[in-house]
C-alpha cells in the first residue's frame, strides 16, 4: 500500500517479499543446515522495484507494528540492545558476591557508591573514579539526576542484595543460603550493612520527591524499575544491623588496623545519620531535635574525607549488565562516574542545606518567611531536589503549613503587615456572630470567599521558589494571571465591605474600638492582591536577567521594563502607607489603642517603608543600566545580532508575552517601548547624565537598606544571604559608575564621535556582582 494509494511498485516488492518468482541462491549466500529452507536472493529485484517508488510512497506490511520495527532497529546494536554482548563475553555479570574481602576493597566498594549517591548530572568530563569512592558515588549521582539504572543499581552486591524482594531483615543477604559461610565473613558484614542503610535512605528519599512537586524531565529520577529499595524492612532493624556491624569493627580492630577500622566506622555512622536526617519531618514540631542528625553529619564528614586514600578499586563489584535485569524502557546507558573530591563537596553541601533548611520552622511572620524560601532556593548552586522536597514538607505537609499552622493564619499575618494591620475584618469575633441581618457576619462570609480565593495563589508562590531556578520563571509567568483574576475578584469584595462598614457607621456603630476612618477609604484586598502581583512581574523580568534569557542588546529594553514595574509600585505604595498612618494618627487621638494594635500598626510601617526602599533602588539601578545599554547601542559597542527572521516588535512581542493578558499595569505599545528605550530626543551626554543621577539615588538606597535589622528588613532566618544580596547590589552601583564615567571620558577624548577605543563586555550573570544586575565592563584597546 502507498502513501498516495498508487500501485505497481509496491505490489512488486510485496511480490518478492514473499518469495514469488524466487531464484537460485548465488555462491555468495550463506549456507544453512535445514533441507527445509530454500535462500533466494532477491536483491537485485528488490532495488530495482524500490526505484519506480515515487517520493512519500511507502511499502509497510499491516503486521508489521511500529514497536516490531524499532525493535528491529536495536537489536544487536550496543547502543541500543541491552541484549547483545561482544564475541568472547558473558551475558551474565560472573562476579561473586561471597568471596572473602580485605578491609580495604570494603572501603572502595563503599566510598563508590557514595559517589554514585551524589554526582554532578551530565558531566561527562570526569575522568575514571578509583574504587574507593564507588559507593558513596553511585548514591551521591542520583541525588543529582541520574536514573538508578547508572548509578546505585549497577552495584552487584546491591542487586544481590534486592533480588529477588527480601521480606525480612534475615533474608537481605548477598548469598541467601543460611549455611552459606560467606555470610558470616566480618567485612561482607560491614558492607551489608552499609548497603541495607544506603538503600534504606534511597527509598526515602525517592518518596519524599515523589510525593512533593518537582519535574522529573528537570530535576530527579523517580523510576525504581521495580525495585522495592527495601521497602518491607523496618528502619529499625536496618539501624540493628549498623550497630552490630559497628560492634563488629570494635571486636575486629587489632585485625584492621585503627585507621581502617575507624574509616569503616565512620561510613558505618554516616548511614545511620543519614537514616536519622529522612525522619526529620516527624519532628517538625521541634526544630532543635530535627536539626541534630544534620550537624551530627558534618561532624562525620571530616573523618570520610581524610581516610579516602585508604581505599583499593573493585571496578568489577560494578556492571552496567545487570540494566538488562531492570524494567527499563530505555537503552543501556554507561554507569556514571564521579571523582571523590566532586561526591564529596556535593555529600557536604547536602548536610549543609538540609540543616539550613530547619530553619524554615521557626516561624516569625509571613514576610520573613517568604524571604527565607526566597533566598533558600536562591542559593549557588542551589540546594538539590531532596533538600528543595523537604522544604515543600516543611511548607505544606498535611494541610498545615511549618507543622502547626493553619493556612489562615498565614494569610492574615500577611495581609496584618502589608494593609490591613489591627483591622476589625481581621477579628476572629466576627466569625462567632450568627444573625445573618448583622453586618458582621456578612464580612466574616466575605473575608473567608477572600481566603479561598487567595490561598492557593499565595501558596503557589511559596512551592513555585521551591523549584529550580528555570522551572520559578516559567511558573511565575503562569501564577501573574491568578493574580490579576483574584485581583477583580478583591476590587468586587473590597465594595462590598466597604458598604456593609458604612452602613454601620451610619447607624453609630462600629466592628470594634479600632474602626477608624481609614477603613472606610481602604481597598485593602485589592491593594494587597495588586502589590503581590507587580512583585511577581518583576521578579519574572530579573529571573532573566539571571538566567541568560536576553541578549545583549535587548538589555537596555528590559532594564527599562524594569524600571517601568518598579516605579508602578514606588507610585502605589505610598496610598498604603498614608492610610497606615492615618490609621495610628485616630487612633493615638481616641486613645483606643492597645499593646498589640499598635505593635502590628509599627510593623506594617516598617514593611510599607522597606517596600518603598526596594522599589526605589530597583526604580533608580534599572534606570541607570538601561541608560547606560542604549548609549552603548548607540556607540555601536553593543550590537544586534543577525536575525533574518525575526525584528524588533516580533522580539518586544516574544519578551512581554507573560505579561501581555496583564490589565493593570498596561503593557507599553511597542512605540512607546521603542522611545522610551531609545530616547530619540536626548544627547549621548544628557542620557549618560540621568544614569550618573539615577546612581547616585540607587547608592544611597542600598547604603539605607544594609543598615536595616533583621526585623526591619523581615530577613529573620535568611538575613545573611539578604545583607549579601544589598551589598552586591551596592557593589553593582560602584562598577556602573566607573563604567559610566570611562564612557564620558572616552567621549570627551574622541573627536567627533571617532573611535572611542573602548571594548564593552558583558558578564554573564555568574560572573557579575549580582545575578539581577549585569553591569558590562568597559575595556580600552589599543
Amino acid at each position: 500500500m502507498t502513501a498516495n494509494g498508487g500501485v505497481g511498485a509496491s505490489d512488486e516488492i510485496s511480490r518478492l517479499s514473499m518469495g514469488d518468482d524466487a531464484e537460485p541462491l548465488t555462491s555468495g549466500a550463506p549456507e544453512l543446515d535445514s533441507q527445509g529452507i530454500v535462500a533466494v536472493d532477491i536483491t537485485d529485484k528488490f532495488f530495482t522495484a524500490t526505484r519506480a517508488l515515487e517520493p512519500g510512497e511507502i511499502v509497510k506490511d499491516g503486521l508489521f507494528t511500529l514497536f516490531e520495527s524499532v525493535g528491529a532497529l536495536e537489536i544487536m546494536d550496543p547502543k541500543m540492545d541491552s541484549g547483545c554482548i561482544k564475541p568472547g563475553d558473558e551475558f551474565e555479570e560472573l562476579y561473586d558476591v561471597s568471596r572473602p574481602l580485605p578491609p580495604d576493597e570494603v572501603l572502595g566498594i563503599i566510598d563508590q557508591l557514595l559517589c554514585h549517591e551524589v554526582r554532578q548530572p551530565m558531566n561527562t568530563s570526569c575522568s575514571p573514579p578509583s574504587v574507593l569512592f564507588l559507593a558513596h558515588a553511585s548514591q551521591m549521582s542520583w541525588h543529582l539526576g541520574y536514573p538508578l539504572s547508572q548509578t546505585v543499581l549497577t552495584s552487584v552486591y546491591v542487586e544481590a542484595l534486592m533480588m529477588p524482594n527480601p521480606h525480612g531483615i534475615d533474608q537481605a543477604k548477598f548469598v541467601r543460603r543460611d549455611d552459606d559461610e560467606s555470610n558470616q565473613q566480618p567485612m561482607l558484614q560491614v558492607l551489608r550493612a552499609y548497603c541495607l542503610g544506603m538503600l534504606k535512605v534511597c527509598g526515602y528519599v525517592n518518596e519524599r520527591v515523589r510525593s512533593e512537586h518537582s519535574y522529573e524531565e528537570e530535576d530527579f529520577v523517580t523510576n525504581t524499575y521495580h525495585r522495592t529499595l527495601l521497602g518491607n524492612l523496618s528502619t529499625d532493624s536496618i539501624r540493628h544491623t549498623i550497630s552490630d556491624a559497628l560492634d563488629l569493627l570494635r571486636r575486629e580492630r587489632t585485625s584492621i588496623g585503627e585507621d581502617l577500622a575507624d574509616a569503616l566506622a565512620s561510613r558505618l555512622k554516616l548511614r545511620d545519620i543519614f537514616l536519622s536526617a529522612a525522619e526529620c519531618p516527624q519532628h517538625v514540631d521541634n526544630p532543635d531535635l530535627a536539626r541534630v542528625p544534620w550537624d551530627q553529619g558534618l561532624a562525620v564528614l571530616s573523618g570520610i574525607k581524610s581516610t579516602h586514600a585508604l581505599g583499593k578499586p573493585v571496578d568489577e563489584a560494578f556492571s552496567a549488565k545487570l540494566q538488562r535485569k531492570l524494567a527499563s524502557t530505555v537503552p543501556p546507558r554507561p554507569i556514571v562516574q564521579l571523582g571523590f573530591d566532586d561526591a564529596f563537596g556535593h555529600l557536604s553541601r547536602l548536610f549543609r542545606d538540609g540543616r539550613d533548611v530547619i530553619g524554615v520552622l521557626r516561624f516569625t511572620d509571613s514576610q520573613c518567611l517568604l524571604n527565607f524560601v526566597f533566598f533558600f532556593q536562591a542559593k549557588k548552586p542551589q540546594p538539590l531536589v531532596y533538600v528543595r522536597t523537604l522544604l515543600q514538607t516543611f511548607l505544606f505537609d498535611a494541610m498545615e503549613m511549618l507543622g502547626s499552622m493553619s493556612i489562615r493564619q498565614i494569610l492574615d499575618d500577611d495581609l496584618s503587615i502589608i494593609t490591613l494591620p489591627a483591622s476589625h475584618l481581621l477579628d476572629r469575633a466576627n466569625d462567632d456572630i450568627e444573625a445573618v441581618q448583622d453586618p458582621r457576619h456578612f464580612i466574616s462570609q466575605q473575608m473567608e470567599a477572600f481566603r479561598q480565593r487567595a490561598a492557593q495563589p499565595y501558596l503557589d508562590i511559596l512551592r513555585t521558589f521551591c523549584q529550580n531556578r528555570c522551572r520559578v520563571r516559567r511558573t511565575l509567568c503562569h501564577t501573574i494571571r491568578a493574580w490579576d483574576n483574584l485581583q477583580a475578584d478583591a476590587e468586587e469584595l473590597d465594595q462590598m465591605i466597604q458598604d456593609k462598614t458604612q452602613e454601620l457607621v451610619a447607624r453609630g456603630q462600629s466592628f470594634s474600638s479600632y474602626t477608624t476612618s481609614a477603613d472606610l477609604q481602604e481597598w485593602s484586598l485589592s491593594a494587597w492582591t495588586y502589590l503581590y502581583k507587580l512583585r511577581q512581574m518583576e521578579w519574572i523580568v530579573q529571573l532573566g536577567f539571571e538566567l541568560e534569557v536576553y541578549q545583549p542588546d535587548e538589555l537596555a529594553g528590559m532594564y527599562w521594563y524594569l524600571n517601568y514595574l518598579a516605579k508602578v509600585r514606588l507610585e502605589y505604595s505610598p496610598r498604603i502607607k498614608s492610610s497606615i498612618m492615618r490609621k495610628i494618627e485616630e487612633m493615638r487621638a481616641q486613645s483606643t489603642t492597645d499593646g498589640l494594635a499598635e505593635k502590628q500598626l509599627q510593623r506594617a510601617l516598617s514593611f510599607i517603608r522597606l517596600s518603598l526602599l526596594d522599589a526605589a533602588v530597583t526604580w533608580e539601578l534599572s534606570d541607570a543600566l538601561s541608560c547606560v545599554y542604549t548609549v552603548l547601542g548607540r556607540l555601536g559597542l553593543v550590537k544586534a545580532p543577525l536575525r533574518p527572521y525575526s525584528n524588533d516588535e516580533l522580539r518586544y512581542e516574544l519578551r512581554m508575552k507573560p505579561f501581555a493578558p496583564i490589565g493593570v499595569p498596561e503593557l507599553p505599545s511597542f512605540q512607546d517601548f521603542t522611545a522610551q528605550v531609545t530616547q530619540p530626543e536626548s544627547s549621548t551626554d544628557d542620557v549618560l547624565a540621568v544614569a550618573c543621577k539615577a546612581l547616585a539615588g540607587a547608592k544611597r538606597g542600598f547604603e539605607s537598606l544594609s543598615k536595616l535589622s533583621a526585623e526591619e528588613a523581615f530577613s529573620v532566618g535568611s538575613h545573611e544571604q539578604w545583607v549579601a544580596s544589598v551589598k552586591n547590589g551596592l557593589k553593582s552601583c560602584i562598577a556602573l559608575g566607573l563604567a559610566v564615567a570611562t564612557l564620558q571620558k572616552a567621549i570627551e577624548r574622541s573627536e567627533d564621535g571617532g573611535d572611542l577605543k573602548l571594548r564593552a563586555e558583558v558578564p554573564t550573570p555568574d560572573k557579575a556582582y549580582h545575578e539581577w544586575w549585569i553591569v558590562p565592563k568597559l575595556v580600552p584597546v589599543p
